[in-house]
This record gives structure tokens, C-alpha cells and sequence, in this order.
């Protein structure tokens, strides 16, 4: 009978207290951010990883783990830089914003306002291999839905091919307004480079500046953002985290290029720079570009954005009908707001904790559970630096 007994307890006694000792592990504060990424490092799942916390004043926390080179076996260090892919979006959308506060632009303006190759554009019905039916848009695409990835435009056009950044800018958005919208403007969400990058074109024409120098000159200059560049120089190069993918086999890691940028990246005669996707930088610097945000687009005594800019960017501009929450260059929901890039960094802003979290890692797609470091990285910056939201 006492056997029977212990069989019939014995069960749920072990899962009550296996449940236990688990949230008590959750509850339990790591040692620091790197301690939780070293397991995936020691499992080939992660080559390396810098990881940044940071305030609207100060930064609290630069980690780093693994390898920025695993053949040489070289770490890891703060000022490591990082192809950032589509966090560059959002720094363009800045760049345009601040043409907005200065009068010289209007979110709702037709785009062809200031690119005329995009007069007469016409919105697909049907379009196969083989033909396609097309009609006027109910209106011509604005800035608004360049921004917010609502024009439909496409992805890319088919100029830009093997590559990216292989079109002047003024050349790849010409390319654009030949091409038909893929629905009516304004009714959808649709991931687009295109769109970003004619964003960008509009900063060249009204400012009477090249994009990238308007963006140097007028953002990343003025907030310190050094390692900010399209085109790393070759001192920069030695810091740049090479790039991994998932073997053969899926048990660990291989070394890859990055297949969308033509190499040498130091080559500014072939590379131009590509507004929705073509920067580099190290945490540092993503992350003085999200405390200027987190400010409502000050930092430093120095104003780069209204409040008013600021508060579009950062807040559903996507129309009510239409489900996906983005805001100018910026996934926005819940309050909160930031973006990812293609090798898998990002950047996340949680207002209501007054905390920034960056993601600094160069991969093409993880192995095993490789794919989990990145939220066990924010997971622990909750526990040691987030604060209870405010009221």
C-alpha cells in the first residue's frame, strides 16, 4: 500500500518541484550578458556576439562573447563592426524627417513631386510570365507610403542584380517608377528595399546633396556615430565580424560572404551606397542613434528631430485597414520600436522601461538553437537592467 501511495504522489511531487526549480532558474539573475551567450558559443551555434544596454542617458552594460573570426579565434571586442543590413532604413527615414521639419518636404506629398520619373506609374490587376493588365492607382504613391512600406513598389527592381549596392542611387530609383505598383497604394504592407531607397533619392534632390553626405553631415557627424559608413575603410575592415551560416551537416558553422554587397567593400568606384540596406556599424553607434530617438529626437543638447518627427517614426503610420503596425522606417507596436538586419542584428527601444537593447552578431541563419541567444540576451538584460514600467 505505501508503495502504491508513494507511485501515486510521486509524480505530481516531482513536476510541482521541477516547475519550481525552473522559475526560480528564470527568476535568478545571470552573472552578466555574456555568461548567457557562452553556452551557445561553446555549442557552435553562435560564433560571437557584442551586446549593448543602454538607457536614454547613459550606456549600462557593452558584453562581448565568442569569436569575430572562429579560424583565427579572434574575440570579440566592443568597437567590432557589423554590417547592419535594414537597420539602415530607419537612419534614412531620419534623414528624410528632418527635411519635413524643415518645411521642404511633406509625408503626404506624391512622391513624383520631387522624382518625376515616377509621373504615370501604373498599379498591376494581373501579371503572369506572360502578360500583364494594367491600371491607373487610385493616387500616385506619397512619401508617406515610401516610408511606411505601403507604396507597392516592389522588393528590388530587376536592374539590381547580382547585387545591391551595384546602381548610382539616381539610376536604381529611375529603375523603380518603370516598374508597376503590386497593389493599390496605401490598402497594403509589403516589405520593400525599393521604397527606402527612393526615400533617400528624395533627400539627394531636395537637399541638393548627395544622400550619403547629407547623412554624414547632418546624422551620423553630429551624434558621434564614427564607424557609421557605407563604404568601411581598411582599418575598419580589420574590426569588421566575418559572416557564418549553418554547415552541411546543421551542427555548426561555416564562413560566408555577405551575397548581397559586392567586395571589396572598401570599392567606392563599383559600391554605391544603399539607402534601405547598405551600412555598417559597431553598437556603439546604433545605440546613440536609438537614445536620440528615445529622447524624442534630441541628444547631447543638440536636436536632430521634432518631437513631432520623432512621434511618426516611432507609431503606426500604416493605415487603419491595414493590419501591420509600422511607422517610419521602424516596426512599431506595444510602445515600443526598432529593427532588425539581415545577418541578424538589431536594434529594440522600449520606451516605458527607458531601455535599448542592441543585438551586434554577423549570421546568415543559426544551427541548432543558435536562433535563442538573441531573446536569452534580452532576457537578461530585463533581469539586470530593466526597470518596472512607468505609470
Amino acid at each position: 500500500m505505501l508503495k502504491i501511495l508513494r507511485s501515486r504522489f510521486a509524480a505530481p511531487l516531482l513536476a510541482a518541484l521541477t516547475l519550481f526549480t525552473t522559475a526560480s532558474a528564470a527568476d535568478e539573475k545571470p552573472a552578466s550578458l555574456a555568461t548567457v551567450l557562452q553556452p551557445f558559443v561553446e555549442n557552435h551555434t553562435l560564433a560571437g556576439a557584442v551586446v549593448l544596454v543602454a538607457s536614454r542617458d547613459k550606456v549600462l552594460a557593452v558584453e562581448t562573447a565568442g569569436f569575430a573570426d572562429l579560424a583565427a579565434q579572434k574575440p570579440m571586442t566592443p568597437d567590432t563592426l557589423f554590417w547592419i543590413a535594414s537597420q539602415s532604413k530607419a537612419m534614412t527615414a531620419t534623414g528624410l524627417m528632418m527635411l519635413v521639419d524643415e518645411g521642404k518636404v511633406s509625408v503626404d506629398d506624391p512622391v513624383e513631386k520631387y522624382l518625376p520619373e515616377f509621373r504615370g506609374q501604373m498599379v498591376a490587376v494581373e501579371q503572369d510570365a506572360e502578360h500583364a493588365l494594367l491600371r491607373r492607382p487610385a493616387h500616385p504613391i506619397t512619401v508617406r507610403e515610401v516610408l511606411s512600406h505601403t507604396s507597392g513598389l516592389p522588393f528590388k527592381s530587376p536592374l539590381e542584380e547580382p547585387t545591391l549596392d551595384g546602381l548610382p542611387l539616381r539610376v536604381a530609383v529611375r529603375s523603380y517608377g518603370t516598374v508597376p505598383l503590386k497593389f493599390e497604394p496605401g490598402t497594403k504592407w509589403d516589405y520593400s528595399n525599393a521604397g527606402i531607397n527612393t526615400a533617400g533619392r528624395i533627400i539627394e534632390v531636395v537637399s541638393g546633396m548627395a544622400y550619403e553626405d547629407f547623412m554624414q553631415q547632418r546624422l551620423f557627424g553630429p551624434l558621434g556615430m564614427k564607424d557609421t559608413t557605407f563604404w568601411p575603410n581598411e582599418q575598419q575592415v580589420q574590426r569588421l565580424a566575418k559572416s557564418y551560416k549553418p554547415n552541411a551537416a546543421k551542427d555548426g558553422l561555416e564562413e560566408t560572404t555577405v551575397g548581397q554587397l559586392i567586395y571589396p567593400l572598401t570599392d567606392r568606384t563599383r559600391r554605391f551606397p544603399m539607402p534601405a540596406g547598405g551600412l555598417f556599424s559597431t553598437a556603439g553607434d546604433v545605440a546613440r542613434y536609438c537614445q536620440m530617438l528615445l529622447r524624442g529626437g534630441e541628444l547631447g543638447g543638440r536636436r536632430y528631430l521634432s518631437e513631432a518627427s520623432t512621434k511618426m517614426m516611432t507609431t503606426k503610420q500604416t493605415a487603419s485597414a491595414v493590419e501591420h503596425i509600422y511607422g517610419f522606417g521602424l516596426d512599431t507596436g506595444g510602445g515600443n520600436f526598432g529593427h532588425g538586419g539581415a545577418f541578424a542584428t538589431s536594434m529594440d527601444v522600449r520606451p516605458s522601461r527607458d531601455l535599448i537593447t542592441i543585438w551586434m552578431v554577423q549570421h546568415a541563419g543559426f544551427p541548432g538553437d543558435g536562433g535563442k541567444s538573441h531573446g536569452a540576451f534580452k532576457q537578461a538584460a530585463d533581469q539586470l537592467y530593466g526597470s518596472a514600467p512607468k505609470p
